[in-house]
């Protein structure tokens, strides 16, 4: 079965997130959703998340799940709103793990706040298989970004994270905790070892020269035409020119005050005293 697919852009943090599901009137995932957030007033709205909720209610569909690739760093995440206004499991990677044992101590966050994912509904290991509705969906390992890194292949679909960017733009950084080059380049040739026509859906798109926004391709068009890893390129090609572009790259404008929020599953930190919930910028901390 062929698996139905909304994507929704924000063109504020360049991400792209997806509703799928199986038919009108079914079962539905959202994958990787945005809570808006102004980082010039500390204020958080939901534009971008309600446009969700409104497909899912025009399109009668019940939410499965609320698929995230990984602790993004560069938006916060919707989860938990999308889950008090719609259910569903939120699920992400099993190695969020380390990801959260980093941070929590970066940010000294409280002793409570387990690093044992627990904060998420339901962790997937390497090729879990799963369901929304009639469709059937596995999960794959992808790290390198960051060692937690989860793709999500729904039929003839794969919804890649940050693993690659279209073939103009290339892949992700490896250079935040945890993250390795060659590993995501291993990772890469996992997902381009696939048939050739296998959709490939991009969590995000930086149009170069002015192009419109795209985020689907296929593997063969990887293949031939990603600027980064197309074929021919080695590991060892590949790990020297992502090192050599990491170390020229500024950090992302919102990855202090985002990963605080994402590792918590889209949850904000307990309020202080005051009702107040604070976010923490460690000083020269990255």
């Amino acid at each position: 079965m062929k698996p139905q697919i909304q994507s929704f852009f924000d063109p504020n943090t360049c991400t792209i997130t997806y509703l799928v599901y199986d038919e009108i009137g079914g079962h539905a995932a959202i994958i990787d959703p945005v809570l808006d957030y102004d980082h010039k007033s500390g204020r958080t709205k939901t534009h971008s998340a309600d446009l969700v909720l409104q497909a899912l209610q025009d399109k009668q569909l019940q939410l499965s799940w609320i698929l995230e690739t990984h602790a993004h760093a560069d938006h916060f995440s919707a989860a938990h709103y999308l889950q008090t206004c719609a259910g569903g499991k939120i699920a992400i990677g099993a190695h969020i793990h380390r990801v959260q044992s980093v941070f929590k101590k970066l940010f000294h966050l409280e002793a409570e706040f387990a690093v044992d994912g627990s904060q998420f509904d339901h962790l997937f290991a390497a090729d879990d298989i799963f369901s929304i509705g009639k469709l059937q969906a596995k999960a794959l390992f992808v790290p390198g970004h960051t060692p937690a890194d989860i793709a999500y292949q729904i039929e003839d679909a794969i919804f890649v994270g940050d693993t690659m960017f279209m073939p103009d733009v290339g892949t992700a950084r490896c250079d935040f905790p945890g993250g390795d080059a060659r590993m995501l380049f291993e990772s890469i040739q996992k997902l381009l070892a696939l048939p050739d026509t296998t959709r490939l859906f991009m969590c995000h798109d930086y149009p170069p020269n002015g192009r419109a926004v795209s985020f689907e391709t296929t593997v063969a068009e990887q293949k031939q035409k990603n600027i980064h890893v197309h074929a021919g390129i080695s590991a060892d090609d590949f790990v020297a020119m992502r090192n050599k572009r990491d170390a020229g790259l500024e950090m992302p404008l919102l990855i202090l005050p985002a990963v605080q929020i994402n590792i918590r599953a889209g949850n904000p930190p307990p309020p202080e005293e005051n009702g107040v919930s604070y976010l923490k910028i460690p000083l020269n901390g990255l």
